[in-house]
């Protein structure tokens, strides 16, 4: 019998969240306790990587988290972004996100329509002229410098914040039945905190192939596996499991 389960994510902002749906329809308690968390480079950090963001003459944003490490770093530094910047956006959700550090409707915004970096890729190729700036986070996929690469794109890559365990205090209570990841960070924070865990009966599920990898290179158990073609989500493979558990 499931009674707590532990979503390694903040808590959502929407309240159409499927995961309060599945916590009312099996009566079960969902804590949202990120295991990792972000914070910035300091700026001495970022300086010792040599690369001046004035060089450039547009970003890329991934997500919002590179947005506001970005803007908050510039700040600190007291770097002055240009009113010319172009600013080019992996998804149209993560370009509005802008309008928190700068006039959207005076800025040049592009974003792409797949949320996939390769979607970027024909619109930087129409401002080949630029010089790319990418605020990257200590963890990431080369796969987007490396296209960028491929099609002679000048681009600049810098490291502006980092994945770090989001450590349990000493009277933080570890009671779940169930343990949901969503990155290969997060297994490594639950080694981290818990260096003598075993999991016994306490599910464990993931979303995405590398966080499942994670979890069975740490010699845990996975119950739980998303996307794939039964379950697309990671929310329809817990309401499917809790209801062959539950009842």
């Amino acid at each position: 019998m499931i009674k707590k389960i532990l979503i390694s994510q903040p808590e959502p902002t929407s309240a159409n969240s499927p995961y309060y749906d599945i916590a009312k329809r099996y009566g079960v308690e969902i804590v949202f306790r990120p295991f990792i968390k972000v914070e910035p480079l300091t700026p001495k950090e970022f300086r010792a990587q040599k690369i001046s963001i004035l060089d450039h003459t547009a970003v890329v944003f991934t997500s919002r988290l590179s947005i506001d490490n970005f803007f908050m770093l510039a700040k600190e530094m007291r770097i002055p972004i240009p009113e010319d910047m172009k600013y080019f956006c992996i998804t149209e959700t993560v370009a509005q996100y802008i309008q928190k550090y700068v006039q959207y409707r005076k800025r040049k915004v592009f974003f792409g329509s797949t949320g996939k970096v390769d979607d970027l890729i024909p619109l930087i190729l129409k401002h080949k002229a630029e010089r790319y700036f990418i605020p990257l986070s200590d963890v990431h996929n080369p796969q987007f410098t490396d296209l960028l690469d491929s099609k002679n794109i000048k681009h600049s890559d810098a490291v502006m914040y980092r994945t770090v365990s989001n450590d349990f205090g000493p009277d933080e209570p570890f009671d779940y039945d169930m343990l949901i990841f969503f990155s290969p960070s997060g297994v490594q924070s639950l080694q981290k905190n818990f260096p003598d865990f075993e999991q016994g009966n306490i599910v464990i599920g993931t979303l995405g192939p590398s966080t499942a990898k994670a979890v069975r290179e740490a010699g845990l158990r996975l119950d739980i596996e998303a996307p794939s073609p039964e379950y697309p989500s990671i929310s329809s493979a817990i309401d499917d499991h809790l209801r062959k558990a539950n009842g």
